[in-house]
């Protein structure tokens, strides 16, 4: 029987895994792998404390991190996904190839992007397509680019890219931006630089060794054009991994963990969540981290109270 156990090895599971071998709580640690979404970003600029760092270098950081505290007290699994999250008396069971019981549960198990299906759009995937703007955004200032996405993601990544980028075309498959907050619209459809395309759908990536434009097609007249552009930015949701817990958790429309900002408790006593499988309005690293932090230290006091 473990004290807890932390379901996933993003940048919220990592965080509240080094906490947990701190204080000294016995952990089961169980993860596919550690890094979370950014392992693929070429290089990430916005890691607190690190100017520049690769995913790959980010991830390795992340498991150094935590093997340094590990020791005895955080037990680490890789290579195994978790299927099944059930109560079972007065502690939990978490069936991940073995099953596992444990006091208290984080379900940190984050999400994946909804993947862009177009023509050469995973070939061209981190060579100039990208579903981070926040990681890879600065890597095309003075350049051309486009947003795939009409809801708020797609003009909050506008609007980053706006501040280095030469210009921005947003591609939005609807007539009107319903997914979107009126006044983010109006105010990022004001620059000089941005240009905004209803109806209109990315049919086909194009380019050589790196993207360099985009062939779309008007969803109403199925007339093609293309556009230049060296990046590709791809904002049309994320699909939270959190099958194992439906029918034990509270879930959202989306599927994502409900959970109480002040201390990220879920709708189940013992259980919280942290990260992007949560409904926490902003998904980042450090957000996910801080919420991992957040959680361990009320899981923490909860322990001990019981």
């Amino acid at each position: 029987m473990y004290d807890l156990a932390i379901l996933g090895g993003g940048p919220a599971g990592v965080a509240s895994g080094v906490y947990a071998a701190r204080k000294q709580l016995k952990t089961v640690f169980i993860t596919e792998t550690i890094g979370g979404q950014s392992m693929d970003s070429v290089e990430i600029q916005n890691w607190i404390g690190t100017k520049a760092i690769s995913g790959l270098d980010l991830a390795k950081s992340f498991e150094a991190h935590l093997r340094a505290y590990a020791s005895n007290v955080v037990d680490i699994k890789l290579g195994t996904r978790v299927t099944k999250l059930e109560k079972k008396g007065g502690a939990f069971s978490i069936i991940a190839g073995e099953q596992y019981e444990a006091r208290a549960v984080l379900v940190a198990t984050g999400g994946v992007r909804r993947k862009l299906k177009a023509i050469g759009a995973a070939e061209f995937e981190n060579k100039g397509l990208t579903y981070c703007a926040s990681c890879d955004g600065p890597l095309f200032a003075g350049q051309d680019t486009v947003v795939v996405g009409g809801g708020n993601a797609g003009f909050e990544t506008a609007a980053q890219l706006l501040a280095y980028a030469k210009s921005v075309t947003l591609l939005h498959r609807s007539a009107e931006f319903s997914k979107a907050d009126a006044l983010t619209v109006e105010t990022v459809l004001k620059h000089p630089n941005m240009k905004a395309l209803t109806n209109t759908r990315p049919i086909e990536i194009k380019g050589s060794g790196f993207v360099s434009s985009v062939v779309v097609e008007n969803t109403q007249t199925k007339e093609k054009s293309e556009i230049p552009s060296a990046g590709v930015f791809v904002e049309i949701g994320m699909l939270p991994s959190t099958d194992f817990a439906k029918g034990t958790l509270e879930l959202d429309e989306f599927d994502r963990v409900v959970t109480n900002p002040k201390n990220q408790r879920t709708s189940v006593e013992g259980i919280w969540a942290a990260g992007d499988c949560t409904d926490e309005l902003y998904h980042q690293n450090n957000i996910a981290a801080g919420d991992g932090v957040k959680a361990l230290e009320d899981i923490y006091f909860w322990i001990k109270a019981h």
